[in-house]
């Protein structure tokens, strides 16, 4: 099998999720960054995966339920990235710019990885 990993930064997303009292009241900024390793046939747009397919599948993860830990939600976009068939591994990104400010930080991201088992 051969395959490559695809690169997909700054995915811009809100979504219901933290710890904190209110902020699943008003939904946070969150930016998603993908490394998704997929299988690769010919040198085709059929052969590989949908970048437009997998940012949907991304902001839809982010967008949907509620999680309190950015650990939660990472694992929740990558596992999400796993129903397309030809993703054989997945890691997201997901920083929550609203953290870092308010830590004065400059980044508070959590990523996860989700692979197919053979």
């Amino acid at each position: 099998m051969v395959t490559t990993r695809l690169f997909l930064t700054g995915i811009a997303v809100q979504g219901r999720h933290g710890a904190y009292p209110g902020e699943k009241d008003e939904p946070p900024d969150f930016v998603v960054d993908l490394d998704v390793e997929v299988e690769v046939g010919a040198d085709s747009l059929a052969s590989t995966a949908d970048y437009r397919a997998l940012i949907r599948t991304a902001r839809e993860a982010v967008e949907r339920g509620s999680f309190d830990l950015l650990e939660s939600l990472a694992h929740a976009v990558a596992n999400a990235l796993l129903e397309d068939e030809g993703v054989v591994r997945a890691s997201a990104m997901v920083h929550k710019p609203g953290a870092a400010r308010s830590n004065e930080v400059q980044g508070v991201a959590a990523a996860a990885t989700a692979e197919r088992s053979t």
